[in-house]
């Protein structure tokens, strides 16, 4: 899909294809070289924002699993 880049006063902007269209106010732009990538904008407070954080971990995130010891003997509330 292709579209076109034009001039919207000091910026530029592109129309998005309807089948392109996202339900969001905002939209968060990150460059990854040459590549640009659109996604909506989690406001805080939102369990949305923590699962795309989780979803962003890499495969190499804790490789060795995660080291801890035994659990702690504590009181009872």
């Amino acid at each position: 899909m292709v579209t076109r880049v034009f001039k919207s006063g000091n910026s530029q902007a592109v129309r998005l294809p309807k089948e392109l269209r996202v339900d969001a106010e905002e939209l968060e732009i990150t460059r990854h070289g040459d590549t640009l990538i659109l996604r909506p904008v989690v406001r805080p407070g939102s369990l949305a924002g923590a699962f795309d954080a989780l979803a962003q971990m890499g495969d190499d995130f804790l490789p060795a699993g995660r080291e801890q010891g035994e659990p702690q003997e504590r009181e009872a509330l």
